[in-house]
């Protein structure tokens, strides 16, 4: 109750606190700068200087913000990386050199790569499918309301969930577990599933599947709603067929949209972390990037230097896909 009272507390003065600095703002910058007066000519200028201003006074707490917890992190990442492990001696590429001599981290970067391949094809191709199926419906709002529920809960939130899926009992005892209680009920034997060597990654890459169709399957569908009708209607009249329809005519209008999806999923597959920190924590070889980082940062001591350099690794990964991404949305924008 002390938790959530605080939480709400934080909230109440947050949303306070953003109510009084637009007034106040807004009523200083009208005082310097007031509207009214005998001299229109000045009153003119007042304003356009004003309107000039304003702008910033909404952008510039989410500039400060920005320069604060992104901009700065990111540099003193790069200083860190450099530094040794209580970030106070300079060893140069020491840190990067033990990081690809790892085992961890190769094993942390394989683990990333099927998540790659795996989660941002799966969730696209479940969103777009979905978001086909729900439009040919009449209850299709509804299902489209229960796929993406999973948004709505936090990773770890959805981890717990999964837990209690793969949960795992003595074959003498009862099993809680729903995929375990499914392999004895057709006369199998029950599985601790995550501790698999391999396949573990891949029980875990569902859990985000799950979240992530629900937003593939959002985006998917507001850009098939945007295919001209009279495309379709053609189509059929040539006496196309319903998979001819669907992957000759429908998917490439809709191309970019797709990719959109697909490299935006992927930006956050690589930066995993929550799922495998409350699932397996990295054990039974299912180490990632972040968590290795997470490891190294803050666990055992704690070693900046390498920590840093891993989440370099990450950061390198990362920004090429979300240029490309950003550059693909505005082309299509402007397409539009």
């Amino acid at each position: 109750m002390q938790q959530l009272l605080y939480a709400a507390l934080t909230m109440v003065a947050g949303v306070v606190g953003c109510a009084i600095y637009f007034f106040s703002s807004n009523f200083i910058l009208d005082m310097i700068f007031p509207s009214k007066g005998t001299d229109t000519a000045k009153a003119g200028r007042n304003i356009r200087r004003a309107n000039m201003i304003r702008p910033w006074l909404f952008l510039g707490p989410a500039l400060l913000a920005l320069g604060l917890y992104l901009v700065y992190p990111v540099f003193d990442s790069i200083r860190l990386s450099f530094m040794n492990r209580s970030g106070t001696e300079f060893v140069g590429v020491s840190n990067y050199v033990w990081m690809f001599n790892d085992a961890q981290f190769r094993e942390s970067i394989f683990n990333n790569f099927l998540w790659l391949l795996v989660v941002p094809a799966a969730a696209t191709f479940f969103g777009l499918v979905i978001a086909v199926l729900t439009d040919r419906i009449w209850w299709g709002n509804i299902a489209k309301s229960l796929i993406f529920m999973p948004m709505a809960i936090s990773f770890v939130g959805a981890a717990v969930i999964w837990k209690f899926i793969y949960d795992y009992r003595d074959a003498s005892t009862a099993q809680i577990g729903l995929l375990n209680a499914i392999v004895v009920y057709f006369g199998g034997d029950p599985q601790a599933w995550i501790t698999i060597p391999f396949w573990n990654n891949f029980f875990l890459m569902v859990i985000l599947v799950w979240i992530q169709t629900g937003f593939a399957m959002v985006i998917l569908s507001a850009a098939l709603r945007g295919i001209p009708e009279e495309t379709i209607e053609a189509a059929v009249i040539d006496g196309a067929s319903g998979p001819q329809i669907f992957f000759k005519i429908m998917v490439p209008q809709i191309w970019g949209t797709i990719a959109v999806v697909w490299t935006t999923i992927t930006i956050l597959v690589l930066k995993v972390f929550d799922i495998v920190l409350a699932m397996t924590n990295g054990q039974w070889q299912s180490q990632v990037l972040a968590n290795l980082m997470f490891d190294w940062m803050f666990r055992g001591g704690g070693d900046f230097g390498r920590g840093a350099a891993i989440a370099i690794v990450i950061m390198v990964l990362v920004i090429p896909i979300m240029i490309w991404n950003i550059r693909n949305a505005r082309k299509e924008m402007e397409g539009r």
